[in-house]
Order: C-alpha cells, then structure tokens, then sequence
C-alpha cells in the first residue's frame, strides 16, 4: 500500500490548488473510496464539498473528474469547515448542537433547525425546552442554558411554540388496584418501622405509550440562524434508522460521538425523576454515545441524514426517538 499511497500523494500535490479552485470544494486528501455507503480498501483522491449538489446544478469547470491521472476520485459531503465552537458558550448565530434551555431548565441541546407553515423553528426535547409538559407557549428559550450562564432577556433566542405532551405513569397518592395512596403510605411506615425492606408503590397508569420527546420554538431573529450542526455541517435529509447503522451526533456535553444503532422497534422505560417514569415505545437504542445535557441533540447517519431525535440512556446505552415520528407529531419538514 505505501507504493501506491505515494504515488498517490504524488500526484495529488500537482492537481491540489486545481481541486481547490472548484466551487464547493472545502478540502482534499487521500483516504478509501466509500460506494454506497460503504467504505472501499480503494485509495482515492477525495474533495470534500461545503454542499453535494447535482452534476446537473455545477458547470463543467467546477466538476469534479471520476479519475485524475489514473487515481480514482471521490466527495465527501463534509459541509463548511469551522473553527470548533465550544457548545456550552454563547453562539450566535445559532447552530445546532449547542447548549439551549426553557428559563426553567438546566440546559440541553439544540437538535436542528426545522420548517412549520413556511416558517423556521428550532427543534429540541420536551424535558429541554417545555419543561417536561410544565411550560406554555410564548416562554422564553435561551441559549446557551441556564446551566451555562444564560440569561433572560440578554440570551433569549426564540419562544416556544409548541410541544408533543409526554404521557407520564406516575408514582402518586391516589388510589389504584384497590389500595388507596394513603394506606400504603401506612403500610410503607409499618414496614419501615419494623426494619423490613417491602414498600408498595401506588401508580398511575399511563394512559398511552408515547412515541417521541419533542418540541419546537420560534426564533427571534432568522438572521441569527445557523443552519448547520456544529462540527458536522448541513442536514441532507431524512432516513429510517436501522439495526447496524452508523450514527454519530453533536452535543452540549459531549461534543461529537459515533455510534451503531444495537436495537430497533425499543420499547423503553424512561425515568424522568421526581417519581416520574413513562413508557415510550418504536425507539432507537444505540451504545454509549451521551451524557446529561446532550438530551435534544439530532441523530445523523455518516451521510448526514438525520434519522433521530437522542433523548434519553444510561452508562451503557443512548436511546432515541424515530425522526419520522417526531416530524409527523409536530408536522414538520427540513429547511
């Protein structure tokens, strides 16, 4: 391999400030040719592009030649290139990926900028900028949030405009399967008195499962909108997310991590604290790939498709909701 790589490399150094002339072009490099998805043992020259547009919309002088002196040639969809941002900072304009929150909230992520009726909205979770069903619409969005430093009205970005309710099955005082909330309060106190470890847990049942943690806000400003996620650039569109498919996100705490989705069609538990659980179910499960404060943060494929809303996971795990389920509950689309 080291033969052709220098030979390669040789070759390239002649026709690199060519390649990087032409429209759309952010970089060029040598690495393995990916067909189909699919990374290759082929090495090539490879021009990665601000934004993969269509052989049709680009003139002669700007495409981009299948091969070069015998060296096959490939692009890569890397989107522009920036300076890293830190996620936890004050950003303006507003990418995706960074630290966000409702007033009432400690902070998570921006997950994408997303279309309602002609007009642009943020998207994120409902436990980031709805407060877990407790905000109303018209509360103030804040970026970066309130963990973070951010403040009203200094950093306010946009208004919350709506949220998908989440459906809670709710530790309660109430009664349920013939035990009132208050004797198994006594119950519980016998026990612990006589120093055994038995309690009974009174519920709520849910009244339905959910399918996504999801809300969207309006911007103030549409000119202080950056439609890109941080690191990772534009989204090209949406795919069904898939067992073994690779998934990489950008986040508030965690920056930028990769993944493969371990399990589909998940039914999960969710614990949202303060004796608040609540059943999701079609849910995504992938591997350790976030922490708190990435909750909100858009789920990509390595072609930058968005296939995921991430909101929820452990140590070992990072759960997420179905992108098509959360366009079709808010009725949204991609810029």
């Amino acid at each position: 391999m080291d033969t052709i790589y220098y030979q390669i490399k040789g070759k390239l150094d002649k026709v690199r400030d060519q390649l990087l002339k032409k429209q759309n072009v952010v970089a060029v490099g040598i690495g393995y040719k990916t067909v189909e998805g699919h990374t290759t043992g082929d090495l090539s020259i490879i021009c990665s592009v601000a934004d993969k547009k269509p052989i049709s919309k680009l003139s002669t002088a700007d495409l981009i030649p299948r091969v070069i002196e015998g060296i096959p040639t490939d692009v890569f969809n890397s989107g522009v290139i920036n300076v890293v941002s830190n996620p936890k900072a004050r950003i303006r304009p507003v990418p995706a990926g960074c630290s966000i929150s409702h007033t009432s909230v400690t902070a998570g992520t921006l997950g994408c900028w997303v279309k309602k009726k002609d007009q642009l909205y943020l998207l994120s979770n409902n436990h980031v900028i709805a407060n877990n069903n407790e905000a109303s619409p018209g509360d103030l969005i804040i970026q970066p949030g309130s963990y973070d430093g951010g403040l009203a009205p200094d950093d306010v970005i946009a208004i919350l405009s709506e949220f998908v309710p989440i459906s809670f099955r709710e530790d309660e005082i109430s009664s349920a399967g013939g035990i009132s909330g208050f004797i198994a309060g006594f119950l519980n106190l016998l026990y612990k008195l006589s120093g055994s470890r038995t309690r009974i847990k009174v519920y709520k049942e849910q009244s339905k499962t959910n399918l996504c943690d999801a809300a969207i806000a309006h911007p103030l400003n549409a000119e202080e909108v950056a439609l890109e996620v941080l690191e990772l650039g534009k989204i090209q569109g949406l795919k069904e997310g898939k067992l073994d498919m690779k998934i990489r996100k950008f986040g508030r705490t965690t920056a930028l991590t990769n993944g493969v989705i371990t399990q589909t069609d998940l039914s999960v538990v969710v614990n949202y604290g303060y004796n608040k659980t609540a059943l999701f179910s079609d849910q995504l499960m992938a591997g350790a790939m976030s922490q708190g404060g990435d909750s909100g943060s858009a789920v990509l494929d390595e072609e930058n498709n968005l296939v995921g809303l991430l909101f929820a996971g452990s140590d070992t795990t990072t759960i997420i909701n179905r992108i098509q389920n959360v366009f079709s509950a808010l009725d949204i689309t991609l810029p």
